[in-house]
């Protein structure tokens, strides 16, 4: 009852037409329609961007974007993954164990952004060999195809049975329709990412993860 909007008392239009107003200011407080013209030179005034489908907020002489939930992705892979040849460059292709604006493309090795911005990724991988040579591994991004550089990372085992973990966090910017792929690569085959089983104490470890979530527009 409480929602429901004031009836009229009697001829007393003006008190109702103040009281309405009351009642639609509790219930709805909706955000000025931004058509393009507005100024941005005082800060923290907040408007609806239509065109674009998100709120927006002045500061130091320009419209921001603020960031709503959504734009987020977090994957795994749950078995083990090997190379068939050493030096090698391989795409990782990661579950989809939920997402928002953020998809698997084609190949699933692909991940598909919908909305520009800045997104940070997080990236582990459980490695494992069984040689008793040293064994180097390699992992680097690739944006839209092409390597994303200064972004490899390498690590090496150097005993038989003998496993770790290698992880890396990065901030990209992408552009909507993007997309990434995680690569990796062995110098030697009898390196593996190893998917690690349950035990009785403890839940399965992932071969692989990757974590996305946009901060910024």
């Amino acid at each position: 009852l409480q929602n429901r909007a004031p009836e009229p008392l009697g001829n007393d239009w003006q008190t109702w037409a103040r009281r309405l107003m009351q009642h639609l200011a509790q219930i709805r407080v909706p955000l000025v329609q931004q058509t393009g013209d507005e100024s941005a030179s005082e800060d923290g005034q907040i408007m609806w961007d239509r065109q674009n489908g998100w709120p927006t907020v002045s500061y130091d002489n320009e419209w921001r974007q603020i960031v709503m939930s959504g734009g987020f992705f977090h994957g795994s892979i749950d078995s083990d993954v090997t190379a068939a040849s050493a030096n090698t460059a391989y795409a990782l292709t990661f579950s989809d164990n939920g997402s928002d604006r953020i998809s698997r493309g084609t190949p699933t090795s692909r991940i598909v952004f919908s909305e520009a911005g800045e997104y940070i990724l997080s990236f582990s991988a459980q490695i494992a060999s069984t040689s008793a040579s040293t064994v180097n591994f390699y992992f680097w991004p690739k944006k839209n195809g092409a390597n994303v550089e200064k972004q490899t990372m390498i690590a090496a085992l150097h005993q038989n049975n003998a496993t770790t973990i290698v992880t890396r966090t990065a901030v990209l910017t992408l552009a909507a329709s993007d997309y990434i792929e995680a690569f990796w690569a062995v110098d030697d085959t009898s390196g593996f990412l190893d998917a690690s089983a349950a035990t009785s104490f403890s839940p399965a470890a992932p071969a692989a993860t990757i974590s996305i979530a946009r901060v910024h527009e």
